[in-house]
């Protein structure tokens, strides 16, 4: 029992920190692969010390790697599974939401169920 305890407890801190747009559609977009702040930051349209801020929380629990080149930092997942994840909670906010988002929701499943060549399986 305790040990259930512990991992729920894990989970819903992890939930939590992926509880916010920003960082889904980070999480999202470093599914591709590795990539530099500027380029997310281009992608996202968001300021890049925006990115650098949740980059840093993502970091910090190691959900994220960063590599450096020069003065130039390259991040990527460290599981890049887990924007699979939030593909499969498509269906949950599909039920919610069709009728009023429906346009939003089938745009983000095309972008985000196209795989990229370096994690397919």
């Amino acid at each position: 029992m305790p040990s259930r305890l512990i991992v729920s407890r894990e989970l819903a801190e992890l939930f939590k920190l992926l509880a916010h747009p920003d960082r889904l559609r980070l999480v999202e977009e470093l599914r591709s692969g590795e990539q530099d702040v500027g380029s997310i930051a281009s992608a996202l349209m968001l300021p890049a010390t925006r990115i650098s801020q949740h980059l840093a929380l993502l970091k910090a629990v190691r959900l994220v790697e960063e590599r450096r080149a020069g003065r130039t930092h390259f991040y990527r997942l460290v599981h890049p599974q887990m924007a699979g994840w939030i593909l499969e909670a498509l269906p949950f906010i599909d039920i919610r939401n069709r009728l009023e988002n429906a346009a939003h929701i089938d745009d983000a499943r095309a972008r985000w169920s196209t795989v990229p060549p370096e994690i397919s399986t």
